[in-house]
């Protein structure tokens, strides 16, 4: 007889990874995730970097509701996180990350009784030259390198954190996630376990240790240039620093390679712990990436297809039948569909596997004040929704569309173009008063969140 819930729930984010890095030929390499689980392709993200995607999955809300935004940086103090609900329905809970993002730093610890940091659990090992010069990129990092505290605890742990960029650790995730559910399993309990995976996030690892693309020395030294670029997103403050297409383009292919890096022992350890079991799993990104998509660099301030459209892959408990969903729908709705599977009912029709108005994929985006550098042309927030094929954008009180990108095409994503002042879609193009009703609800939200951060 089929579980009434999951014994156990696990989830599996890779960090930054972008729908089309996945499905490179039109299909992912995952054999076993192809075959169990339900495919959802049209997927976007609400937001654009770690933070606030992770606290909308967390949380089932917009950027504007959980407030853990670029300029806000922390969880609203009530808001209710999956890790919570879980709780409170028999689950102990566990965070397994490689990212601070997700940590306690900006309040993404609620509910966890136990967040397990990557570069706590990995042996601390010497950092290469090479990935010394990168962390010396960073700002902080730099201060500190150089001021008295050196040799202070705080460097050690900032400097162990800093080393996921630098060496594969999923395989070590995969290894600990398993003991947990043993030791649960023997004591008759269940587990929910979310992981992070930093392996697809800058810099990309190809590699289980950090490595340049290429063995040519002049075009390693071309690579970090272009990887400094990105890391302190230097376009945002000096005019004409966009790195150029060719340095893009060998950027990007990190993250494919990145993507082939952990793929089948990926999918080797989503069937170690679905087949035969009464487990829950997920495997899914919190957002994606941009290499000069939309002439944007890395993440954070932009609400492109490449940086909000994600994948997920969704292993049911109960076996479902293999499928693929392509309707339009938000990655924020993993948070409803999977509290309901655990028996949590004030879901109020919100669930990844339904078509209704919900399901409709809003993103947002606040702009990053880059050390107070920012020029101004990049200082201003963005509302997006998809609808009926089409990306609208408000942003600097104006609207623009573009057409949804077509991946499996291998197509390039269409720039959005202006649609003049006075145009509003949602009371132009929107038909549906329901659908009108739920976009303008959202909208004037995400304006007074605007002027409450100003």
């Amino acid at each position: 007889m089929p579980a009434s819930k999951p014994k156990h729930i696990v989830v599996i984010v890779a960090d930054s990874l972008r729908f089309d890095s996945v499905y490179q030929n039109g299909e992912a390499g995952v054999s076993y995730m192809e075959k169990n689980g339900t495919q959802f392709t049209n997927v976007s993200s609400p937001a654009c970097w770690t933070l606030p995607a992770t606290a909308s999955m967390f949380t089932g809300d917009l950027p504007h509701t959980h407030q853990a935004t670029t300029q806000t940086r922390a969880l609203k103090k009530d808001a209710l996180t999956l890790a919570q609900i879980l709780k409170q329905q028999g689950y102990s809970t566990y965070q397994m990350t490689s990212n601070v993002a997700t940590t306690e730093i900006f309040g993404l610890d609620k509910g966890f009784d136990q967040v397990i940091k990557t570069w706590e659990l990995a042996e601390q090992k010497g950092l290469k030259i090479s990935q010394l010069l990168v962390l010396l990129g960073k700002q902080r990092i730099r201060k500190k390198l150089f001021s008295r505290d050196a040799i202070s605890e705080s460097l050690s742990s900032d400097l162990r954190a800093g080393s996921v960029w630098f060496r594969s650790y999923y395989k070590l995730l995969f290894d600990h996630a398993n003991h947990i559910m043993e030791d649960h399993d023997k004591r008759g309990e269940s587990a929910f376990i979310f992981i992070n995976l930093m392996e697809t996030h800058f810099p990309y690892h190809i590699d289980q240790e950090f490595k340049f693309s290429s063995k040519n020395p002049f075009k390693n030294l071309k690579e970090l240039k272009t990887l400094f670029s990105i890391i302190n997103q230097t376009f945002l403050t000096k005019e004409n620093s966009l790195p150029n297409g060719s340095g893009l383009k060998t950027v990007k292919s990190r993250q494919s390679k990145s993507w082939d890096l952990i793929k089948d022992d990926l999918d080797e350890f989503v069937r170690s712990i679905h087949e035969d079991k009464e487990n829950l799993v997920v495997f899914t990104s919190d957002h994606g990436e941009n290499f000069g998509d939309q002439d944007w660099v890395y993440h954070f301030s932009n609400v492109t297809d490449a940086c909000t459209r994600v994948p997920i892959f969704w292993m049911d408990h109960n076996g479902i039948t293999p499928s693929i969903k392509d309707h339009k729908t938000s990655s924020r709705l993993l948070f409803h569909s999977i509290a309901k599977k655990a028996g949590y009912t004030a879901v109020n029709g919100e669930d990844l596997f339904n078509n209704n108005i919900y399901n409709i994929p809003i993103s947002q985006s606040y702009w990053y004040n880059n050390h107070g550098k920012t020029l101004d042309k990049y200082k201003y927030n963005q509302f997006c929704f998809h609808y009926e094929g089409m990306r609208y954008l408000k942003k600097n009180g104006s609207w623009a569309r573009a057409a949804s990108t077509a991946y499996e095409d291998g197509k390039s994503e269409m720039p959005f173009e202006n649609l003049g002042e006075n145009i509003n879609p949602i009371h132009e193009i929107v038909e549906d008063n329901e659908v009108k009703a739920y976009l303008e609800q959202h909208l004037k939200e995400f304006l007074e969140f605007e002027q409450k951060i100003k």
